[in-house]
């Protein structure tokens, strides 16, 4: 449980979490640690970091005010390992800034506190601005940052009990982006594929699916594979050329890699090759399971071929697993980011008849069921990653409303998204999907959010 402390000028926050002292600091003293960290509401990225938490150390942040963009550089100026790391504000809009990272032992496990000196400007004409603008924000920040840090901590604690070496394609997307800092903050290596010149320094790996470019000789071996690369299904019409991108973005990539780890003299034990729940076409409201047969949308097609694309890894016995991934809800991209972005008035009560259902999953299990996936040696084959409850269109839409305390506004029409949208609006927008996570489930996997409202909250900075 958080507690907190202020006073004019500071603000404290401390947790005790269930690790070690040693594991608490180490998980801070990694890469991707401040990219955990950011609250995924703020429109806030990390635009370069060098040195870590030793002082000397730099990073520099894009952050907003409203719409209108600043930078953020922070430097570390002290470490005492496993004790306190302190980085203060170096730019930015605080006249002072110091941050204050301590760590110690506790009886439940290890504490953290976060603790921060600020002055702002013209506070002396201002005395309340610190208690009224300052500290709402770092509340919520921070009950952000805890929550996802114990989260995380909980996971790598079955998860991560040997580090692995992990090759990453799709590093740049929505998920591959916040999958490599869960990945490298439980001590794992990720190496990551690119289609520009490779930074060998930074495991950077070139390779062109569409020339069928990609050598791994030479390179140390792999445990796992976790691949993502596939072209945008769900921006602009459906057309022909759009079809054959996005089926050719997925067939040539998957081939490519899995006939590459199969002739790998050291193979990686397992490959996570990306598909989708539109496998299974317009399901209405029947429960699927991974064993249901692929449905006859265009969707389908492009998932069925997907999913065989890495069959020459599964037949040199490389444990295979095939992520049916439902719609990731997270504020950073994909459908909810879509749905915020024409939010200002308030949400369409629901698209079409509103009774389709979708199966979500927040973006922290998505990335979390990969990791699992990874480990779990049971697993394999395809595998439903969506939460366990799926909700429908009307469902969705409200639960948001409640959360953003914005208005229902009147449907969207079927006809209205078909005839903007086409084929994609009918497959995407109002067909039906109502997948099963028992799978997932009985492996083992621990959600962290369940159901839609606790993850919108949690996303959106409303829990």
């Amino acid at each position: 449980m958080i507690s907190y402390t202020s006073e004019p000028g500071s603000f404290s926050a401390a947790s005790v979490f269930p690790c070690s002292l040693a594991e608490l600091y180490d998980w801070h003293s990694r890469p991707g640690a401040l990219e955990r960290l950011i609250p995924p509401w703020e429109r806030t990225t990390v635009a370069a970091c060098s040195g870590g938490i030793d002082p000397g150390g730099r990073v520099t942040m894009c952050m907003h005010v409203g719409p209108v963009p600043y930078l953020w550089r922070a430097h570390h100026i002290e470490n005492r390992p496993y004790e306190y790391f302190r980085d203060i504000q170096a730019q930015g809009p605080f006249r002072r800034w110091v941050h204050t990272h301590s760590f110690s032992a506790a009886p439940e496990g290890a504490r953290l506190e976060d603790h921060i000196d600020y002055t702002l400007p013209a506070q002396s004409l201002f005395p309340w601005a610190g208690k009224l603008l300052v500290e709402p924000v770092l509340s919520r920040t921070f009950r952000y940052r805890h929550a996802t840090l114990r989260d995380d901590l909980l996971l790598h604690a079955y998860a991560g009990k040997r580090p692995l070496r992990i090759l990453i394609s799709g590093a740049g997307g929505v998920l591959g982006s916040a999958l490599i800092p869960l990945l490298s903050t439980g001590g794992h290596e990720v190496w990551r594929l690119v289609r520009r010149q490779p930074d060998r320094s930074a495991r950077e790996i070139y390779w062109n699916p569409a020339k069928g470019l990609l050598n791994l000789a030479g390179l140390p071996p792999f445990d796992g594979v976790i691949h993502l690369a596939a072209d945008n299904i769900g921006e602009g019409r459906w057309t022909a050329a759009k079809k054959e991108r996005v089926i050719a973005s997925r067939v040539q990539g998957t081939s490519l890699l899995a006939q590459e780890l199969a002739r790998c003299e050291h193979r990686p034990e397992v490959l996570l090759s990306a598909s989708a729940v539109g496998f299974y076409g317009d399901c209405q409201d029947c429960c699927i399971i991974e064993e249901n047969q692929a449905g006859s949308a265009f969707i389908s097609d492009v998932c069925s071929k997907w999913e065989d694309a890495a069959k020459p890894a599964e037949d040199a016995g490389i444990r295979t697993v095939s992520l049916r991934i439902g719609v990731v809800l997270t504020p950073r991209g994909g459908a909810l980011a879509r749905l915020l972005a024409t939010s200002a008035i308030g949400f369409n009560s629901r698209f079409g008849d509103g009774r389709q259902y979708i199966s979500w999953i927040g973006l922290h299990d998505a990335i979390g069921a990969m990791l699992h996936a990874l480990v779990s040696k049971e697993l394999q084959g395809p595998v439903n990653i969506v939460a366990p409850e799926p909700v429908t269109n009307s469902e969705l839409l409200a639960t948001l409303a409640r959360v953003m305390r914005r208005p229902l506004l009147p449907p969207v029409p079927a006809v209205v998204l078909r005839t903007v949208f086409g084929q994609m609006g009918t497959e995407v927008l109002l067909d039906s999907c109502r997948a099963s996570a028992d799978k997932l489930l009985a492996s083992g996997y621990r959600f962290r959010h369940p159901d839609l409202f606790t993850a919108l909250g949690t996303l959106l900075g409303r829990a």
